[in-house]
């Protein structure tokens, strides 16, 4: 089992193992969102996902999705993708053990940043 949680600790979730796809996101909802240039999610069925501690706030974020942060420290957790209902899509970066997720896939890569590339090995 995963766990990670926000920032302040408000909230902690937990993810059952399993082989889950991780992929980059560059596109502006995202970035927007989190205030990153890029967001790495893992994409876990909801029945594998729980939150422990705590409950997140929702923010529609589009017509087609919502998605979870923490009220208290602005933390972004999870997109909920309406068309996907089984799924939840969780930041890897609020995972206390992040480097074991490891992206695979790169998703809306024509909205990346062109300056992007000079900082990737």
């Amino acid at each position: 089992m995963s766990e990670g949680g926000c920032f302040c600790g408000d909230i902690r979730y937990e993810i059952d193992d399993g082989d889950y796809v991780v992929a980059n996101c560059y596109c502006t909802m995202c970035r927007r969102t989190s205030g990153a240039p890029v967001v790495t999610w893992a994409v876990v069925p909801v029945a594998n996902f729980r939150y422990v501690k705590g409950e997140p706030k929702q923010l529609a974020s589009s017509d087609r999705a919502s998605r979870d942060f923490c009220a208290a420290c602005g933390t972004p957790l999870a997109c909920r993708i309406h068309e996907k209902p089984d799924e939840i899509d969780i930041t890897t970066s609020t995972l206390d053990d992040a480097e074991a997720y490891v992206p695979k896939y790169s998703a809306h890569t024509d909205t990346k940043f062109a300056w992007l590339h000079a900082l990737e090995p």
